[in-house]
């Protein structure tokens, strides 16, 4: 459907007729490939029914596994929201781009994916979470939330001033994303757009449309809600427990909101995302809510009754963010659908880190542990390629734009530290010389949710992790046989050349990705 002067990775076999000593050749064409990156904000793998449907069905975005891959040893370089973002531009974990955690500000006049696309010759566009407290650089269309953003009548900054629009924020990126895609680009050129939604974020606010859903259904508390963290120090000192009324709020969180109840977080949601919706809206969310606030301070639970109230509702409220986000996925395909566009658009899905459902009795990221250093990754692919079915091999996040650089021709540049998947696209049979191993470094402590700074590898079956800066604790999981990491074999008999293994691992990782980390921490 598009055509331009570009280097180009997949070929498309077309007829011309030449005219050279009376004969017809066949000569081979090649078109360039759109990119549709869609990331969400805290989707774990957990509630997506492509990996696990005991809690929420998922039908859209598990149509985009179906029309291509799902990767299912998919990870982060550092699992908090604004780094995972900057890991994605740059190809680079955090130490490299210079975005460690929430609180400082991305340099946007970086090398970036999106530059290095603009530069050969693609349309580049963000539409919605942007959270790098930087103005974007190297996109023709930017319409960004500011900061977390708001679930209603969201504002949106753009190159023109900022704009307030009513109506649910995952409607409404999608709204903003598919007037792009029909009214503003250039259809004869290639394009990168990078929808990026707010959603499932804290605080996890429904759409008024789906407010009664999952209300009836009754979600599985995990094995280890009750975890007591023996032998593992570091999660034992978090603040991220549900059961807590310091970590998850009742009224923010939980929306428990009553005149007169104060907790560490009641303002943020009767002056913020209460405060922000209009007459209509507020009457839904308060007829539906209402009976709940009522039943729940007459109930007056305590102890194990409310930590399992907490996770019920909290549950439901996630899992209604997830049902709005996958109806708009599904409006993204039909649009592609219908324009003829699925055969030349790669689609990826991915979220900028994992999330707990109460695993360890937690909500949040930021550990090493596998549902937060984890995240779901499916990608749509033309049928040009080859694969279909599971990917198994260990990918990161800073393999996403080497990745989309390379489906565009683009050379990669060699300071990129991700490695390109296309490889693994391409081909039934994955490369022998694929990583083994991967790399995970968290900084941002002190801060909300108190989760101490650690670095760590994992390979297929083990992980070894360093806690450090006021604390000094080790820990080493045998994937195969505890994948729940409940058991610390660290220090104990047995253990000790797996251990130097994965110390001799980490080293070498340390100083492939020239991380200052290991001056020091000499291992």
């Amino acid at each position: 459907m598009q055509s331009v002067n570009l280097k180009l990775v997949i070929p498309v076999i077309s007829v011309a007729t030449l005219s050279s000593c009376g004969t017809t050749k066949k000569v081979e064409e090649t078109k360039p490939l759109n990119i549709i990156y869609i990331m969400t904000d805290d989707h774990t793998r957990q509630m997506m029914s492509a990996y696990d449907n005991q809690n929420v069905e998922t039908p859209n975005l598990d149509k985009i596994a179906e029309g291509g891959v799902r990767f299912t040893n998919a990870f982060v370089a550092n699992s908090i929201s604004g780094p995972s973002r900057a890991c994605l531009l740059t190809g680079k974990h955090s130490h490299k781009n210079g975005k460690k955690d929430n609180h400082t500000t991305f340099d946007g006049s970086q090398q970036t994916v999106q530059q290095l696309l603009k530069q050969n010759g693609y349309q580049t566009a963000i539409i919605g979470k942007w959270h790098l407290d930087s103005e974007p650089t190297n996109f023709d269309h930017w319409e960004i939330l500011p900061g977390q953003g708001s679930y209603y009548n969201p504002d949106f900054i753009t190159k023109e001033g900022n704009h307030r629009y009513k109506g649910y924020a995952t409607d409404i990126i999608t709204d903003l994303s598919l007037d792009w895609l029909q009214n503003d680009r250039d259809k004869n050129k290639p394009f990168v757009l990078f929808l990026h939604h707010k959603a499932a974020h804290r605080n996890w606010m429904s759409d008024t449309t789906y407010l009664d859903a999952y209300e009836d259904k009754t979600f599985k508390l995990p094995d280890n809600f009750y975890d007591d963290y023996k032998g593992r120090i570091a999660a034992s000192q978090q603040e991220m427990s549900i059961a807590s009324d310091h970590d998850m709020d009742i009224v923010n969180d939980l929306k428990m909101y009553r005149p007169g109840v104060k907790t560490r977080l009641s303002g943020a949601y009767e002056y913020g995302e209460y405060a922000r919706m209009d007459s209509a809206q507020r009457a839904a969310w308060d007829k539906h809510y209402q009976p709940i606030i009522d039943d729940f301070y007459a109930s007056d639970l305590k102890g194990n009754e409310l930590a399992e109230w907490k996770f019920q509702r909290y549950m439901k409220d996630y899992a209604k963010t997830i049902k709005s986000l996958d109806e708009n996925i599904g409006r993204v395909l039909k649009y592609l659908e219908e324009n003829d566009m699925m055969d030349n658009t790669i689609i990826f899905y991915t979220s900028d880190q994992g999330f707990y459902m109460g695993e360890h009795g937690w909500f949040d990221k930021r550990f090493m542990y596998e549902e937060s250093f984890s995240t779901p990754l499916v990608m749509h692919l033309p049928k040009q390629f080859k694969k279909r079915g599971d990917i198994d091999q260990l990918v990161q996040n800073i393999d996403f734009a080497p990745t989309m650089l390379d489906i565009a021709g683009v050379e990669i540049p060699e300071d990129i530290q991700g490695v390109s998947l296309l490889p693994l696209l391409k081909n039934k049979k994955a490369p022998k010389n694929w990583r083994k191993s991967l790399y995970y470094h968290f900084y941002e402590y002190p801060a909300e949710h108190a989760v101490k700074r650690h670095y760590g590898v994992r390979t297929e079956r083990y992980k070894l992790i360093h806690f450090y800066n006021d604390i000094d604790s080790w820990e080493l999981f045998d994937l195969k046989n505890d994948p729940k990491e409940m058991n610390n074999l660290y220090g104990k008999p047995g253990y000790e050349s797996i251990t130097k293994e994965l110390k001799t691992e980490l080293k070498r990782l340390q100083e492939q990705y020239d991380d200052p980390i290991r001056e020091q921490f000499p291992l």
